[in-house]
C-alpha cells in the first residue's frame, strides 16, 4: 500500500462504506420487509434515508466521484452512521469542512518553554511530541525507562517507528497490539487533519510497506485520539510496571503533545523510583 498524500475523496468514500458496512441493522428498528440482505451493515438506501439525503448522493460519495459534502451533510452523516468523537472529526476532517487548526508548518523542534517543563516535571517521566508522533524532547526518568533517545539518529526519534521497528521497543509493552492500535488511531486522525504533511505521508508508506501488522490495521481506518490511559511495560532493569500515561496539548502550541508518565500502584511505583535512581 502507499500512501503518498491524502486522497481526501477516495478516503472519504472508504471511510464511510466501513462505517456503514459496521452497523448491526438491527439496531436502528428498521422493518423485518428490509432485513434480507447478503452483505453486512446498512445499505445505502438506509442511510441516505437516516441521512435525509439522496440514495444517489451517497453512492456517488461511496464511489469517491469528486463530492464535497457540506457541514450539515457531513454532521447528518456523522449522525447516521453513529460515529464516535474522533471519527466526526476525521469525517469533517475529510470533508474539508473544519477549520485548520495549525496555519504554520507542522513543528519538528521542541518550543523552548515546553522543554524546560518537560525538565522541571522530573520526577514523572515525560517527553514532548508533535501530531505525527516525532520525540522532540524528554527528560532522564523519560529516557531510562524507554531508552536514551540520543543514541538514534534524529530522524528515528519517532515513538511510532520505535513500536513498530526497534528490536527492543516491539517487545516492550505487554498489550502490544493494543498499544500499536492505538497509535495508528491517532496517526489516521493526524493525516486528516495535516493533508500536506509530506513528512507524515511517508512516514505512514514507510510503515505500511514494511511493517504486515501495521498494514492491516491501518486498512480497519479505527480513528481515536486518547488524551489518557494505561500501558504495561516490561523493562530489563526493573521487570513489569502499571503506567498511567496523560497528554496535554499547549494553548500556544497546539501542534505539540506533553506525555508524562506515573505509576499505577505502589509495586510500579516503588520499580520506577528505583529506575529513576539509577
Amino acid at each position: 500500500m502507499t500512501t503518498r498524500t491524502v486522497d481526501a475523496t477516495q478516503e472519504l468514500a472508504a471511510f464511510l462504506r466501513t462505517r456503514r458496512e459496521r452497523l448491526n441493522p438491527d439496531d436502528f428498528g428498521l422493518p423485518s420487509r428490509r432485513r434480507s440482505r447478503r452483505t453486512p451493515g446498512l445499505r445505502r438506501e438506509e442511510v441516505a434515508e437516516l441521512a435525509g439525503v439522496s440514495i444517489d448522493y451517497i453512492v456517488r460519495l461511496e464511489q469517491g466521484r469528486g463530492l464535497r459534502p457540506s457541514a450539515d451533510v457531513v454532521e447528518a452523516l456523522s449522525r447516521a452512521l453513529r460515529l464516535g468523537p474522533d471519527e466526526r472529526v476525521y469525517l469533517f476532517d475529510l470533508a474539508r469542512q473544519r477549520r485548520p487548526r495549525n496555519a504554520d508548518k507542522p513543528t519538528t523542534a521542541a518550543v523552548p518553554p515546553l522543554s524546560r517543563l518537560v525538565a522541571d516535571l522530573s520526577p514523572l517521566p515525560a517527553m514532548l511530541m508533535n501530531h505525527r508522533y516525532d520525540i522532540l524532547a524528554w527528560n532522564g526518568e523519560m529516557a531510562r525507562l524507554l531508552m536514551d533517545f540520543d543514541t538514534l539518529p534524529p530522524g528515528r526519534r519517532n515513538a511510532m517507528w520505535l513500536c513498530l521497528m526497534h528490536p527492543r521497543i516491539r517487545e516492550f509493552y505487554v498489550d502490544r497490539e493494543r498499544v500499536v492500535r492505538e497509535g495508528i488511531a491517532h496517526l489516521r486522525a493526524a493525516w486528516a487533519a495535516h493533508p500536506e504533511d509530506k513528512a507524515l505521508t511517508d512516514l505512514i508508506t514507510e510503515f505500511t510497506t514494511h511493517d504486515e501488522e501495521f498494514a492491516r490495521l491501518w486498512a480497519e481506518r479505527d480513528v481515536k485520539v486518547n488524551g489518557r490511559g494505561d500501558k504495561v511495560i516490561r523493562h530489563p532493569d526493573v521487570g513489569e510496571l502499571a503506567l498511567q500515561f496523560e497528554v496535554l496539548m499547549p494553548l500556544e502550541d497546539p501542534d505539540q503533545r506533553l506525555l508524562i508518565y506515573r505509576a499505577a500502584d505502589d509495586e510500579s511505583q516503588s520499580a520506577l523510583d528505583r529506575l529513576c535512581a539509577r
